[in-house]
């Protein structure tokens, strides 16, 4: 059902595949990305356990908006192996005013689709959402 204020559905293909990263951990990442003619969002690209964090911030476009979710995976000061599940909203300065527009109305919808997330950020810039940030907020 596609949300009033943005008007954005979400496709099956994105809960499915969250699904998976959160149950079975088959992946690392997901990046999400809204098709404006089609008015949903979709899942533009899917990481393999293996990738690195560097690997999915390449991943982001320098100019685009989009969602992605990352499953962090730290060692607390008690030396126990944890896992946070992030959700990163992508809203570059550089980008269109009318797509972080559209990403911003749809944004708390589209994350109550995905029932598990832990930790949201908000970035414009990497700095934002650097590795220092992503371990000082998993704690």
């Amino acid at each position: 059902m596609a949300n009033a204020a943005s008007g954005m559905a979400v496709h099956d293909d994105c809960k499915l595949k969250f699904l998976e990263l959160k149950a079975k951990r088959t992946y690392r990442f997901i990046v999400f990305k809204i098709e404006e003619k089609q008015k949903q969002v979709v899942v533009e690209k899917l990481g393999e356990p293996t990738q690195s964090y560097d690997d999915f911030t390449a991943s982001l476009p320098a100019d685009e908006c989009r969602y992605a979710v990352y499953d962090f995976d730290f060692v607390t000061a008690e030396n126990c192996q944890k896992s946070r599940i992030f959700f990163i909203a992508w809203s570059p300065d550089t980008s269109r005013v009318r797509s972080k527009m559209i990403y911003a109305s749809s944004k708390d919808r589209f994350k109550r689709e995905l029932d598990g997330i832990q930790v949201e950020l908000q970035a414009t810039d990497p700095t934002e959402m650097g590795l220092d940030v992503i371990r000082s907020r998993a704690n």
